[in-house]
């Protein structure tokens, strides 16, 4: 059984970088998508913005060979292309000079009309969009602005974009988007937490022996390279969806689902986190850089020779032990872990409970082992709990660990909305519960640049591992070194 559809009032959705892959890849199926369930309706107007001249149709051609490569998501999809297409215009704009703003305004000028201006642009470009739609009495209060991460490259420079756009909207009307958070599993950790009595009450550091976050990538630097390098995975991966979900899994329980009681708790873990500088970053952190080597059976090239360099410090690969200082928490480690070019794509949560204080099992049976929480973000979305129990049969009691294993496919079938999906529509009916407060992201800043000046005072380069294996070796010893290991779904 899914959710049941309720249809959107007719809206107004402009993408500044209208032509490039995030758009084409993500934006435009994503509203595809919500078109073809009955979310979207007629009088709807999507509009993609670049420098280059291009007509409506010629743009619309760019949208369907993007949008082809979606259908067989969905059966329904075919007969909606051509009129969901009619939704789409195309508009020359310059985000350096007044080229083509005169024309955009005067085709917004209905202020009943909910806005919603999508900044899929550089992060030095997000003020001087802002300004201008100001200039072009765009900014009213039906206006929703949503900029995409990373909300600048430190503390200072989040602080600065932040400054620009306060300046031109309320805090209420600037979405900072964090694709994580609209998966359905990201979700569901909270409905899990506060939705049953099960957890709950084990849900501190007298029950839970220690959390595991992880985001694995199989891919390299693909078109990214120029940013990828100046980036890294600290702030590309770290500093944004790694933080969100371990504030979503340490939080206290809001007061209620309103975005603001739920956005203080996550600030609560963000200010309460261990701080991790000079004196502690190489005992607590690990970074890597992947060499040439396979993955998924085909060999592929290091980093340098993607890049084209012959020398890069740039992290690919962060492992890092924090710690979040409270009563609830207080002496559980929170591993965490991601990459490029690793073994598996796949993204998860590990909650390891503490191991039961006295066996009554025969030592020859097979150790008892702790029970897992283990919420899997993609590529399959679930929820496993392993439990110990009895193998079946004569012989004996012999013990066996086994998963309670929920499957969101085959336990509510039919296709599963993509998070962009669900967030772009959260946007346009004004909820950002699943977006991020301008305090969160500079909270986040704030824990993540001690960790990349300690980097950077270092003479030690990024610890090389092998494309298609799980990272270096270092990070292996950096969760061994407390009797753990990273976890491994074994079904």
């Amino acid at each position: 059984m899914t959710a049941s559809i309720t249809p959107m009032a007719p809206f107004d959705l402009i993408i500044f970088g209208g032509t490039g892959d995030l758009s084409l890849r993500k934006l435009l199926p994503a509203l595809f998508h919500r078109y073809v369930d009955g979310q979207i309706v007629a009088g709807t107007r999507i509009f993609g913005l670049a420098r280059d001249e291009q007509s409506d149709e010629a743009y619309r051609n760019r949208v369907r060979e993007a949008l082809q490569k979606t259908l067989a998501d969905d059966p329904r999809s075919p007969g909606a292309l051509e009129p969901f297409l009619e939704m789409v215009f195309y508009r020359r704009i310059d985000l350096s000079s007044d080229t083509g703003w005169a024309g955009l305004a005067a085709e917004l000028a209905d202020e009943s009309r909910v806005r919603v201006f999508y900044l899929a642009v550089g992060p030095d470009l997000f003020g001087n969009v802002g300004a201008r739609l100001a200039a072009h009495g765009l900014a009213g209060p039906n206006t929703r602005v949503v900029v995409e991460k990373p909300l600048g490259h430190d503390l200072a420079s989040a602080v600065a974009i932040n400054d620009a756009l306060g300046q031109v909207f309320a805090e209420s009307q600037i979405y900072r988007i964090d694709h994580y958070l609209g998966k359905e599993t990201v979700q569901n950790l909270i409905a899990l937490r506060f939705g049953n009595a099960l957890f709950e009450p084990l849900w501190k550091a007298e029950h839970i022996d220690h959390v595991q976050i992880t985001a694995a990538e199989t891919v390299g630097l693909e078109r990214r390279a120029s940013y990828y390098d100046k980036s890294g995975a600290l702030r590309d991966m770290v500093q944004n969806h790694l933080l969100q979900l371990l504030c979503l899994v340490a939080m206290e329980p809001p007061s209620s689902l309103s975005a603001d009681a739920i956005r203080d708790e996550k600030l609560k873990v963000l200010r309460a986190l261990r701080p991790i500088d000079g004196g502690s970053t190489s005992q607590l952190t690990v970074r890597g850089q992947y060499r040439a080597g396979a993955v998924e059976g085909r060999p592929v090239p290091g980093y340098l020779d993607e890049l084209g360099r012959d020398d890069s410090r740039t992290e690919t690969f962060v492992a890092l032990k924090a710690e979040v200082r409270n009563w609830r928490w207080a002496g559980v480690p929170f591993y965490l872990r991601t990459g490029k070019r690793l073994a598996e794509r796949m993204s998860e949560i590990v909650v390891t409970f503490r191991q039961v204080p006295h066996s009554i099992f025969d030592e020859l049976v097979e150790p008892i082992a702790p029970n897992q929480l283990v919420i899997r973000l993609q590529p399959d979305e679930g929820v496993k709990l392993w439990l110990m129990n009895k193998v079946p049969g004569p012989g004996g009691l012999r013990l066996r660990r086994v998963p309670m294993d929920l499957s969101f496919a085959e336990t509510f079938g039919g296709r599963q909305p993509e998070a962009y999906e669900r967030l772009l529509m959260d946007v346009v009916r004004g909820n950002p519960m699943l977006f991020m407060r301008r305090d969160e992201v500079e909270a986040a800043w704030n824990w993540i640049d001690p960790i990349r000046a300690a980097w950077e005072v270092s003479s030690e380069a990024p610890k090389p591992y092998t494309a298609g294996s799980w990272g270096p070796s270092a990070a292996v010893a950096l969760i061994e070194r407390d009797g753990r290991t990273w976890h491994e779904d074994a079904g």
